[in-house]
């Protein structure tokens, strides 16, 4: 059974930076694509970024480019996403996704397998 857990949401300041892990267990491919989500209420959930994991190649979403980087461990778990600049729209429930792609989609209706979420709030 893949098992997906996110890890390191909390509370920032606006400008502050944190890096949020997904630690993903049970799949059987070797190569696979990780993807980052957000969805914050009243909103619909929103690609952010991924990584294949035998690239390792990484794709952004436009609003996610310049301030969110994905990346991986040498031994492909966890992958993080790397946020810096942090704003107040930046707050949100963020979720990581995988799938067996080679190319990522960063359409949330594109993946099988997803987290719980971890929490990122912003303050001013």
């Amino acid at each position: 059974q893949v098992h997906l857990v996110e890890s390191g949401g909390g509370s920032v300041q606006s400008g502050g930076s944190l890096r949020l892990s997904c630690i993903v267990s049970g799949i059987t491919y070797s190569s696979y694509c990780v993807a980052w989500f957000r969805q914050a209420p009243g909103n619909e959930r929103e690609g952010l970024g991924a990584i294949y994991t035998g690239g390792p190649t990484t794709y952004y979403a436009d609003s996610a480019k310049g301030r969110f980087t994905v990346s991986q461990d040498k031994a492909k778990n966890p992958v993080y996403l790397q946020m810096n600049s942090l704003k107040l729209e930046d707050a949100a429930l963020y979720y990581c996704a995988a799938d067996a792609f080679t190319l990522c989609p960063l359409q949330s209706s594109d993946y099988d397998y997803w987290g719980q979420g971890t929490q990122v709030t912003v303050s001013s």
